[in-house]
């Protein structure tokens, strides 16, 4: 092989390794699909279970594939006519920030948000129970963790645990919670599901599309 068709080989590679790092054309920046949608990323921002920003978020943007975001937008027209809205603490998170957390959850001694976020749950556990993984759905892009609040006062109802609260009384079915809690997450899980999107009956505020475009891919592009 010959000292230009290895530079050629070389840049071809290189310029994959770019296109793979940017946006494929079938995600959207939901905000051009639902304008006023109510989205506060969790792992942009310091008030989450690690403590600090995590690395890919460059942004509070919300990107999911084309098809979960046209689906969103049907469960948040719907809400909307009962004077309610979708806040979105997550959707798509590139592989960068799992492997943020999986680093993270080996640092037994780094709990400054414990009593928050995991209060009955020793890290060292973190992986074993499930809580933390190598790989996320999220990473595929159909996936949306949320929650819905007051489309006056922008008060998230009462869902009878925190987001991202590690623990039983974030599954769906957890009866220790009032009747107000339960018909909140009744409402949730009943929207979500006519519009196309599963449960994860560990955690309320996590769904997925159901026949999701990539259902074995796990993108790395940043959230900028």
């Amino acid at each position: 092989m010959n000292y230009k068709n290895l530079l050629l080989i070389l840049l071809f590679g290189l310029l994959s390794f770019q296109e793979r790092k940017d946006m494929p054309k079938d995600f959207t920046d939901v905000s051009e699909v639902i304008a006023d949608l109510d989205v506060e990323l969790r792992y942009y921002s310091t008030h989450n279970f690690v403590g600090d920003t995590i690395n890919g978020y460059h942004s509070n943007t919300l990107y999911l594939t084309k098809a979960a975001a046209k689906h969103l937008k049907l469960v948040q027209d719907e809400l909307q006519q009962q004077n309610l809205c979708l806040r979105v603490y997550d959707g798509y998170r590139p592989q960068t920030a799992v492997n943020h957390f999986v680093r993270w959850a080996k640092q037994i001694n780094d709990t400054i948000n414990k009593q928050e976020f995991y209060p009955k749950v020793d890290k060292s556990n973190l992986f074993s129970e499930g809580y933390i993984a190598s790989k996320s759905g999220h990473s595929r892009g159909s996936t949306v963790d949320l929650t819905i609040i007051d489309g006056e006062t922008n008060i998230p109802l009462d869902m009878g645990s925190p987001y991202d609260f590690f623990g039983q009384p974030s599954w769906v079915n957890y009866e220790s919670i009032t009747a107000e809690q339960k018909a909140n997450r009744q409402l949730l899980q009943t929207v979500m599901l006519k519009h196309g999107f599963r449960n994860y009956p560990k955690e309320w505020w996590h769904f997925t599309l159901r026949g999701e475009p990539f259902p074995d891919t796990y993108f790395d592009f940043p959230i900028k």
